[in-house]
């Protein structure tokens, strides 16, 4: 596997999702070494990215979640370092980071998505109840792996919420509960993989759910009729280009009890642990976590 020369892992980070980014990382950079790929750990948090240059690294292999590794600021910085890097460019990664700017673009693009409603201190919390009804999620618009959320089911709970969310993020936003079920599409260069239906023991798929717990129930295949599932898959290639992805990355649904698909949001670094989504419905479509990480350095580019 030379034909790569010289690879970063970049993982850790300094984002709220390090600790994630770092399983991530781990699991990519053993599979890169049981591959034959020359693949070597780089922490941005511990090192200067200038330092890529100077050891002469050809490509990067992005493992970062959250700010400063898939908010399109490392990949401007590799940009202009002039080295290849996975997953989506600056613009696709800056806009897909920010839940409520996602929403925006596949509003006016006509895609189904959950009513919302950006939240200030100021908000009337009885008015945003009525309007989008109870329960309802309150969430940061700029965090991932469900940090800051949280599942309201009274009015008087709202504005605890909303501190809690403005913890990690000036923007909030307020979301209608949608209650059909969880579903996630990755992208794999163009290819929409098996959808996976997600069933969380808890209240709903936090973080908890996602890194911690191990009866979460992952469905894949997801339930759904091939008819209902090519459908999703579409809309999940349509949304991923929309916001302009390229490479690799997840697209995540919410499902009403009539069987219609609303757009959650769009992850253009996803998890790559034990527990993620990605890997888990690369293996049903026969490909290995080994050729997985393989084809998403195939797709490496600048810009």
């Amino acid at each position: 596997m030379n034909k790569f020369g010289k690879v970063a892992v970049l993982f850790g980070g300094r984002s709220a999702e390090r600790e994630v980014s770092l399983k991530s990382g781990a699991a990519v950079l053993a599979a890169f070494k049981r591959s034959g790929v020359d693949a070597h750990a780089f922490d941005p948090a511990q090192r200067e990215l200038s330092e890529l240059k100077k050891e002469k690294f050809e490509r990067v292999f992005i493992a970062l979640h959250g700010r400063y590794g898939e908010d399109g600021t490392v990949q401007g910085a590799l940009e202009l370092l002039d080295i290849p890097y996975t997953g989506s460019g600056v613009m696709a990664s800056a806009i897909a980071m920010d839940k409520w700017r996602t929403k925006l673009i596949w509003q006016a693009a006509g895609m189904p998505i959950p009513d919302y409603e950006m939240l200030t201190g100021r908000s009337d919390w009885n008015a945003v109840a009525q309007r989008l009804g109870l329960p309802l999620f309150v969430k940061p618009a700029n965090e991932g792996s469900s940090v800051g959320i949280t599942k309201v089911k009274r009015t008087e709970d709202l504005q605890a919420a909303y501190a809690e969310a403005a913890k990690y993020d000036t923007l909030v936003l307020a979301e209608q509960f949608i209650g059909g079920g969880e579903y996630t599409v990755s992208i794999l260069n163009g290819r929409a993989l098996p959808v996976i239906k997600i069933e969380p023991a808890n209240e709903f798929y936090d973080y908890e759910a996602k890194y911690l717990r191990d009866d979460t129930n992952y469905r894949c295949p997801c339930g759904l009729n091939a008819e209902q599932e090519g459908e999703m898959q579409h809309l999940a290639q349509l949304a991923f280009a929309l916001v302009g992805g390229q490479g690799w990355g997840r697209v995540d649904f919410l499902r009403d009890e009539q069987g219609r698909a609303y757009l959650l949001e769009m992850n253009t670094s996803p998890g790559m642990t034990d527990h993620s989504l990605v890997p888990m419905a690369a293996r049903q479509a026969g490909i290995s976590f080994e050729q997985l990480v393989v084809q998403i350095l195939e797709a490496a580019h600048v810009g």
